[in-house]
């Protein structure tokens, strides 16, 4: 008798658990604020290119989307004809997982990627939604400006550990070409 009602007190607790994980406000994650030298000097690949694909699937728990990227210029890291990316979040058999700071992309935009390559030879974007520089299809110029949209994430300054908002930045494509190339080599991170 004393073990059947243990049983169900442990099974009750698990239960209790379980709604109030359930039921709790999900916290979202915090995003290291980097500066545009930060994130040349962290990416390992950083190319132009359009979005031509993408597809989700599941690693383990976490679902991840998969973004194939044309690339028309290399501007740091071996030269390459195309690239896959991975971004946390996505949908998979009307399962749908959103991560703070992760980017929608489309077929057809076309971005600078700020990339960097792990060492298990995954390609992830340096500082998610940081890392994308928009080049808006509709400028015919040769000298397009490249935006990056300030994120609406909670971010931290690395040096202080504070919370700061983020700010939007725009430069023609051929300062941010001579910002690369003219950045000292470092390897590389995340």
């Amino acid at each position: 008798m004393l073990h059947a009602f243990t049983l169900a007190v442990k099974r009750l607790s698990i239960l209790a658990m379980l709604l109030v994980s359930c039921l709790a406000p999900v916290r979202s994650a915090t995003l290291e604020r980097l500066s545009l030298d930060d994130m040349i000097a962290k990416s390992t690949t950083i190319v132009r290119g359009k979005v031509t694909s993408s597809w989700a699937s599941f690693t383990g728990a976490v679902i991840y989307t998969h973004y194939k990227v044309q690339v028309s210029e290399n501007f740091k890291g071996p030269a390459r004809n195309s690239v896959e990316i991975m971004v946390p979040g996505g949908a998979v058999n009307g399962v749908q997982q959103n991560f703070s700071g992760s980017p929608l992309l489309k077929a057809g935009d076309e971005f600078v990627f700020f990339l960097w390559t792990s060492n298990s030879g995954i390609t992830w974007i340096t500082g998610l939604t940081q890392g994308l520089f928009a080049l808006p299809a509709e400028e015919t110029t040769t000298d397009r400006m490249a935006t990056r949209q300030a994120t609406r994430e909670l971010m931290l300054d690395p040096a202080t550990s504070r919370a700061v908002k983020d700010t939007a930045l725009s430069m023609r494509l051929s300062d941010l070409r001579s910002r690369i190339k003219s950045a000292p080599a470092q390897g590389g991170g995340k």
